[in-house]
């Protein structure tokens, strides 16, 4: 209760209505795997433009995660975290500029081909004043012999090269605590590189003066082969080389702890070197057990590659928490100018994405175009999905002669349990609790009794009326959609004294019109008098 001591006029507000429910996301996917360049911690990505400003191009024969991605975006996909894997004993590549020490912004040998200049400002009055920086990067190495490409007199020269990447910051100041400060503004801003004084407890001067001159970063190094340990990651902090922790982890651990995402894909589980005794990724089963434990995303995975006899092709799995998508995929590669075979599993995640935003996470993910691919790896006639579909694995099917295009004809899940037989059945589930969870915090450590109760009932069918009213729901009257008990029915006398309070709702979502069935019969016309 409120205190009042003294004499006067006390104004208060009260809330009288329902908590509001707030749907989450449902198209944020999280990938995991190999790339060109880039930092380690899990990264928010927005475009394939993005991904190239962060992490570089596609890189065959090495990693599926690129073409992957772009298929994401290619199919409808929004927004993606990626989390970069590399071998054990990688090596982050630096160099030092008098009292700045500049690195690249993650492991590997691609940092060996950046090249850094600082120079005076466009606005420096003295050598001591401020002063510019320019980053170069050469996907195939820095050439040699070296041209500047930024140089005008030098654009006609035939030794010249563009970088694949160019960066530059003018206006820097090595002045502690000032808006401009290089290590400010670099590390805010750079997708090459982050910089930090060599000894931190000394006054910091201004970095070497290299005008003219290009320096090299060095010592970067790619490490061992990637291994599953590599992929799976951990929480440990990444240190580089001022030992100041830079992210939350990496790998699939790290994305464990990003909340937003609800699809959940590691398109390189599919190699060979991944495979367990039994012929199963153990990728694809610790992507499935991230899955299964959190309960808050959905694993989408592919079959192996040449899987043309399809008499013994299965699931890898039984999970109700992940759906697997056969044949592969052949796409085009316009950096390497060559047709790639891909898994399907990025393309599809990008359709998930697509089908959620424009139709709602409630809508099969199925009969829809698959954007950017050029042809199947082998076709699959109604007859091998007659044998597939029942069993639980998705087929894409080539319907080009009927001028449909190339489609997702399956929206089942892995699980053998008819009721959750359907993706997006489980994803509408996945959808319902994740946001009533997130949405009731409120309710912990609130007086269990009445009053609690029916506030909790409001909120939730308040909440439901709307995703009935959405579709996602059968029945043609409320009650037929649902239903929210919160009250001594629910819970015991016991579990009130335990601190447990018990809501149980009930939902019937829709399912696809899985077999759409038209019966035809002759129509005779009587003879009319």
């Amino acid at each position: 209760m409120p205190e009042y001591l003294a004499p006067g006029v006390y104004i208060e507000e009260i809330s009288t209505g329902p908590r509001p429910i707030e749907g989450v996301g449902t198209s944020t996917a999280g990938f995991v795997g190999e790339t060109e360049r880039g930092p380690l911690p899990p990264n928010l990505i927005t475009s394939w433009l993005a991904f190239q400003r962060w992490y570089g191009t596609f890189i065959p024969d090495r990693s599926y995660l690129p073409y992957a991605i772009k298929g994401f975006f290619d199919n409808g996909g929004k927004r993606c975290f990626v989390s970069r894997v590399v071998g054990d004993n990688a090596i982050i590549a630096s160099a030092a500029f008098g009292a700045l020490t500049i690195s690249a912004n993650g492991h590997g040998t691609w940092g060996n081909n950046i090249v850094i200049r600082v120079e005076n400002g466009s606005q420096a009055v003295d050598a001591n004043g401020e002063f510019r920086m320019v980053i170069l990067y050469f996907r195939e190495g820095v050439p040699n012999p070296f041209v500047d490409p930024t140089d005008p007199a030098e654009f006609s020269n035939p030794d010249r090269r563009e970088p694949d990447a160019l960066e530059e910051y003018d206006s820097l100041t090595h002045v502690e605590g000032r808006s401009n400060n290089v290590v400010t503004v670099v590390n805010a801003a750079s997708k090459l590189i982050k910089c930090y004084w060599t000894d931190p407890t000394a006054p910091t001067a201004r970095p070497g003066n290299t005008a003219g001159d290009f320096l090299p970063l060095a010592g970067g190094a790619d490490g061992d082969p990637t291994t599953v340990n590599n992929f799976q990651g951990d929480l440990d902090p990444i240190v580089p080389l001022d030992d100041e922790p830079l992210g939350r982890g990496r790998g699939l651990t790290a994305l464990a702890e990003v909340d937003p995402i609800a699809i959940l894909l590691v398109p390189d589980e599919v190699r060979g070197r991944f495979l367990g005794g039994d012929g199963v990724s153990v990728l694809t089963r610790r992507v499935v057990q991230q899955c299964e434990r959190l309960k808050d995303r959905f694993a989408v995975v592919s079959t192996l590659q040449s899987q043309s006899d399809v008499s013994n092709l299965r699931p890898p799995l039984d999970t109700l928490y992940g759906g697997v998508y056969y044949p592969w995929i052949k796409v085009f590669d316009a950096v390497n100018n060559r047709e790639v075979l891909v898994p399907p599993s990025g393309h599809v995640a990008g359709i998930y994405a697509r089908t959620d935003i424009e139709r709602g996470v409630h809508k099969a993910p199925a009969n829809a175009v698959v954007r950017g691919a050029l042809d199947l790896e082998f076709p699959v006639p109604k007859g091998n999905q007659d044998i597939l579909n029942p069993r639980g694995v998705n087929c894409l099917r080539d319907f080009r002669k009927d001028g449909r295009g190339l489609r997702v004809w399956g929206a089942r899940t892995m699980s053998s349990d008819p009721e959750w037989k359907y993706v997006n059945v489980r994803r509408l589930f996945i959808f319902v609790e994740e946001s009533v969870e997130e949405a009731t915090q409120w309710v912990v450590f609130e007086p269990n009794h009445e009053p609690t109760w029916a506030k909790v009932t409001r909120s939730i069918v308040n909440f439901l009326i709307r995703i009935w009213r959405n579709g996602a729901l059968q029945g043609v009257t409320q009650e037929e959609a649902f239903f929210v008990k919160c009250d001594r029915t629910t819970m015991t006398q016991d579990d009130i004294d335990n601190g447990r309070l018990i809501c149980l709702v009930g939902l019937a979502p829709v399912k696809p019109a899985e077999f759409v069935i038209f019966r035809f019969s002759q129509k005779t016309i009587e003879a009319q008098n």
